[in-house]
């Protein structure tokens, strides 16, 4: 894909791989890269659409099409050994490689340890930690192969403290779960040149999940658009992978780095200071 110059975006051709995507942050991410003519696959369960959620699987890839990206669709459950190779296998297959991997997927549940079923726990620990674990690990052999790897985790800094781990305690270890698959893996394969960082925002994002939460309508006005996030990621992820690793940025953070210094155009309606912070930080 070209702009009015003829000049390509840095990711023209890249291939990245997203855990979910189906709606929200992830979906603007893959639109962002879709804009440069990435090629785009997306591993989610969401075939049907949700009653109270919009978008699919499917509608996610028409509009990276319609963005300018190629789309990959491919229907799984990041918990699933099988589905996951088949993802990596699909997307290798079709595209010839994998540039990135995006580790978007997460559950969320702020229930008290008193009362959360171990079944909610089960689901929080395989989405995030293990699901981001396989899909790293499996990619592997095939970002070792491209030019510039890398893996990007929507997790958290490792704020590891007793208001944090106190406050939720089994959604907290499944994020920080996420945060030391960073840690280890931009660690363990820094020889090969694969960049491996976190990114989180600093303030609530508006999700169609925030919205249909109760009291979501008030929460939005203190939020930012998903294209804060978006914009962060194509930050990392246009930069060296060999000198940009180890990292747990914030939105903030990863655009303040690219010479970006004004978010008030990310904001919903509210002033910066009126702006409701996110978890973690």
């Amino acid at each position: 894909m070209t702009d009015s110059n003829g000049a390509k975006g840095a990711l023209a051709g890249k291939t990245i791989l997203m855990s979910g995507g189906s709606r929200g942050i992830g979906l603007a991410i893959a639109l962002r890269a879709a804009a440069d003519g990435a090629n785009v696959a997306i591993l989610a369960k969401t075939v049907e659409p949700h009653p109270a959620l919009e978008g699919t699987i499917y509608t996610a890839a028409k509009e990276i099409e319609a963005a300018g990206g190629k789309a990959l669709p491919i229907v799984g459950d990041v918990r699933n050994d099988d589905d996951v190779a088949r993802a990596v296998a699909e997307t290798v297959a079709t595209f010839g490689g994998i540039d990135i991997v995006v580790n978007n997927a997460s559950a969320i549940d702020l229930t008290p340890t008193s009362d959360i079923s171990m079944k909610r726990y089960d689901l929080m620990a395989d989405i995030n930690v293990r699901g981001t674990f396989l899909l790293s690990k499996l990619a592997i052999p095939a970002l070792k192969q491209a030019e510039n790897p890398h893996i990007l985790t929507l997790s958290p800094p490792l704020n590891i403290t007793p208001k944090w781990m106190g406050a939720h305690t089994a959604y907290s270890m499944a994020k920080f779960g996420m945060s030391m698959t960073t840690m280890g893996l931009a660690a363990e394969f820094k020889k090969y040149g694969i960049g491996v960082n976190s990114l989180w925002p600093c303030t609530v994002i508006d999700t169609a999940a925030i919205r249909n939460m109760p009291g979501g309508a008030e929460i939005l006005k203190g939020a930012r658009s998903a294209s804060i996030m978006a914009d962060a990621a194509y930050a990392i992820l246009t930069r060296s992978a060999k000198e940009t690793t180890g990292n747990f940025f914030t939105d903030e953070q990863a655009l303040g780095q690219a010479g970006v210094t004004d978010f008030r155009p990310y904001s919903m309606g509210s002033a910066e200071e009126d702006l409701f912070p996110d978890f973690f930080l």
